[in-house]
C-alpha cells in the first residue's frame, strides 16, 4: 500500500497556518505575501475553500475543548472583530454540530446554538466559501483575512472552567448547573423572578425597593432550603461554576456590582477583562440567585443612572462618562452592603442557634476552596472615582433601593 501524501486541502491548510503565524508575529508584509499565494494558489479555489471551513471547524472544536460555550465564543469574536466574523464562527459551529447526535448534545448547549440560529444553510461544504461571500457581499480575499484572524484568535483563547460539557464529551462526575430544582423550589424561583420583574418595571422607587427586598429575602431562604435538602440527601452536591458576560460601557463598575451580589449570596466572582466574562463560584441555588439579582439590579441601576446627573460641568465640559462611572461604582458598593444586611437578617431569623450553622459554614469553606483552586493567581482590581457628583448620586440611588421592607408584600 502506497502513501498518497498530503491532499490539496492539507497543503491549503499549511498555507493558512503560515499566514496565521505571520499574524501572531505581527509581520504584515509577510502576511500579505502569503495571503496572495493562497488566493492565486495552483491548488485550486475548491481546495482552498474547503480548507477554510475545515480550519474554522477545527478552531471552534479547540475552543469547545477549552470549555468555551457557543454563545461565549461568538460573543468573544464579535467583541474582538465584528458581526461578520461572528456569523462565520456561528456557521462553523453549525457545521461542526452535524457530527453529533441529539443525545450527545447537552440541552443547554443546544439552546445556545438555537439562539444563535446555528444551522448549516449552505448547499455543501465545497460551496460554503463561495456562497458566504456572495450572500454577504465580500470578496475571497476578505474571507481569507477573516479565517486567518479567527484561527489566530482560537489559538490564544484561554482554558475556561467547565460549565456545560461540549457535544460528544463524556459528562463529568457532576456536571455543574445541571440539576433541576424540585417543584417547591421552582415555585420559589418563579416568585423571585416575578418580584424582580415588578421591581424593574415600576417607576415608583418605594415599590422597586420593596419588590427587590422581598426577592433577596426569598433568595436567602431558598439558599438555606437547598442546603438543608442537600444535607438530607447525603450532602453529595458541591460548588459549581457560572459565567456571566459583562459588557462595556462601564464594565468595571458593573463587575463590582456582580461581585457585591455574589458575596451577599455566598459566592465568589472573578472578572476576565480581556474577554468581558465574570466567573462565579458557588452552590446551585446561590448561583441562580446571583444571576437573577444581578440582571435585575443592572436594569434598575442603569435606569436610575440615565435618569439623573448633569451632562456638563461648570466649565461646560461634558462629564457624562465620569459621572456614570462614579455613579455605578458607588451604587455597587452601597447595594452590596444592603444585600449583605438582608442575608444576615434572614440568617439571624432562621439559622442562628440551629444545626444549620455548621452546615452553612462547611458550604462556605467548600466555596472558598473551590474558588482558590480555580483561581490561585488572581489579582485584585479597584475602580477609581473622578466625579463626586456621580458618586453621591449613586449612593443616594442605592439608598433609595436599600433592602428594607416598607410594606408587607403578599406571600
Amino acid at each position: 500500500m502506497t502513501d498518497s501524501g498530503p491532499s490539496p486541502v492539507d497543503y491549503a491548510e499549511r498555507m493558512f497556518h503560515e499566514a496565521v503565524l505571520c499574524l501572531r508575529n505581527g509581520d504584515e508584509r509577510r502576511y500579505r505575501l502569503v495571503r496572495g499565494q493562497i488566493l492565486t494558489s495552483s491548488l485550486g479555489e475548491q481546495a482552498v475553500d474547503v480548507a477554510m471551513l475545515v480550519l474554522l471547524e477545527k478552531g471552534v472544536q479547540r475552543a469547545w475543548n477549552a470549555n468555551w460555550q457557543p454563545a461565549e465564543l461568538v460573543r468573544a469574536v464579535r467583541r474582538t472583530f465584528d458581526a461578520t466574523a461572528a456569523l462565520i464562527v456561528t456557521d462553523a459551529a453549525a457545521g461542526l454540530s452535524r457530527a453529533f447526535t441529539a443525545e450527545q448534545v447537552d440541552p443547554r448547549w443546544q439552546a445556545q446554538l438555537d439562539e444563535l440560529n446555528a444551522v448549516a444553510w449552505w448547499s455543501d461544504d465545497f460551496a460554503y466559501a463561495r456562497e458566504f461571500v456572495t450572500t454577504h457581499r465580500l470578496d475571497r480575499g476578505e474571507l481569507v483575512d477573516y479565517v486567518a484572524m479567527l484561527v489566530e484568535l482560537f489559538l490564544r483563547l484561554p482554558q475556561l472552567e467547565l460549565v456545560v460539557p461540549a457535544p460528544g464529551a463524556a459528562p463529568p462526575r457532576r456536571v455543574p448547573r445541571q440539576a433541576r430544582p424540585g417543584d417547591g423550589q421552582e415555585r420559589q424561583l418563579d416568585r423571585i423572578r416575578a418580584l424582580l420583574a415588578k421591581a424593574e418595571s415600576t417607576t415608583f422607587e418605594e415599590e422597586a425597593e420593596a419588590f427587590t427586598a422581598k426577592a433577596q429575602e426569598l433568595m436567602a431562604r431558598h439558599s438555606i432550603d437547598a442546603a438543608r435538602l442537600a444535607a438530607a440527601e447525603g450532602g453529595t452536591d458541591g460548588p459549581a461554576v457560572l459565567r456571566i458576560p459583562v459588557d462595556n460601557p462601564y464594565e468595571l463598575p458593573k463587575c463590582l456590582l456582580l461581585q457585591a451580589v455574589a458575596e451577599a449570596n455566598r459566592c465568589h466572582a472573578v472578572f476576565m477583562k480581556e474577554w468581558g466574562l465574570s466567573t462565579v463560584v458557588g452552590f446551585e441555588a446561590d448561583l441562580e440567585a446571583v444571576e437573577l439579582l444581578f440582571t435585575s439590579l443592572l436594569v434598575q441601576a442603569t435606569r436610575a443612572m440615565t435618569g439623573t446627573g448633569p451632562r456638563a460641568d461648570r466649565y461646560g465640559r461634558n462629564n457624562t462618562r465620569s459621572f456614570r462611572h462614579s455613579f455605578l461604582t458607588a451604587y455597587a458598593q452601597r447595594v452590596g452592603e444592603r444585600l449583605t444586611q438582608a442575608t444576615e437578617q434572614v440568617d439571624a431569623e432562621v439559622v442562628a442557634g440551629t444545626d444549620l450553622v455548621p452546615l452553612l459554614a462547611a458550604r462556605a469553606e467548600a466555596v472558598d476552596a473551590a474558588f482558590e483552586a480555580l483561581f490561585p493567581e488572581r489579582t485584585g482590581r479597584s475602580a477609581t472615582v473622578s466625579n463626586r457628583e456621580g458618586w453621591d448620586a449613586g449612593l443616594a440611588a442605592a439608598d433609595r433601593a436599600e433592602l428594607t421592607m416598607r410594606q408587607r408584600l403578599p406571600r
